[in-house]
């Protein structure tokens, strides 16, 4: 009879060590298999590349271009929802197309207005800057013409593929898009209105010769991709061989 306490004893602790080992192999598996961890978060640098884009430097007449701050119309809901005050502008996934980390930059109505002017400029323009976000007719300014703009695409995605040759294979795609309005003060009317958008890819697909499970990207950070795109964004609005004639002929008839 003394013997059935000590035998319950060992039957209860071997018990507990089974359950035991149950829960921490149910725990490896809530962790290993379960929902993906939750995505981090990066601010990223967006900024305007000088002379990236080339040919139509010194095209147009030295005439004064006031520039707005241009109005960053898109959706602002969901994965485009703003951080802390800085706008949402692109994710990064792995391979199974989950969110690992969403991407912010600073506001982007500054980071734009500056980069049509450094373009302006480019072009032959002498371009200033102004808080103000939308045209006012019927004043007349110092500047001959002034710009406004509307962001309406401002994205990027990277994307972790299958592993190639040389490891990880990671694919990136920027968008990027705006609405321009060029008035000649105190006019309602604009001068001039267009659109410039520009998908950018990193790496391009098929440009190095390699097979595309091999191909390496020429950017670290997608800011730098979106970066691009923007550039030659901005870019396509002075490229506009319409916009310049129409400078052209009216810088002729003002003088």
């Amino acid at each position: 009879m003394g013997s059935q306490p000590t035998f319950r004893i060992r039957i209860a602790l071997l018990v507990t060590i089974v359950l035991t080992f149950a829960s921490i192999l149910s725990g490896c598996a809530t962790v290993g298999g379960g929902a993906p961890a939750p995505a981090t978060t990066s601010v990223q640098t967006l900024e305007y590349y000088p002379y990236q884009v080339k040919g139509y430097q010194n095209s147009y007449p030295r005439k004064t271009i006031l520039i707005l701050m241009p109005a960053d119309v898109r959706d602002a809901t969901g994965d485009s929802a703003p951080l802390n005050g800085n706008p949402a502008i692109g994710v990064i996934t792995d391979q199974s197309g989950n969110i690992t980390q969403r991407l912010y930059s600073p506001p982007l109505g500054p980071i734009l207005q500056q980069a049509i002017g450094r373009s302006a400029d480019e072009a032959g323009l002498s371009a200033s800057s102004s808080t103000d976000v939308a045209y006012k007719p019927g004043i007349k300014n110092t500047t001959e013409y002034v710009l406004e703009s509307k962001i309406r695409r401002c994205w990027v995605k990277k994307h972790r593929g299958a592993n190639g040759q040389y490891g990880p294979v990671w694919r990136t795609t920027a968008d990027f898009a705006l609405d321009v309005s060029i008035y000649k003060p105190p006019f309602s009317v604009p001068f001039w209105t267009g659109s410039a958008d520009d998908t950018y890819y990193d790496p391009p697909v098929g440009s190095f010769g390699l097979g595309s499970e091999d191909e390496a990207g020429i950017y670290d950070e997608p800011g730098q991709v979106l970066s691009v795109a923007l550039t030659r964004s901005v870019a396509a609005i002075f490229q506009r061989q319409d916009l310049r004639n129409l400078m052209l002929e009216d810088d002729i008839k003002s003088r």
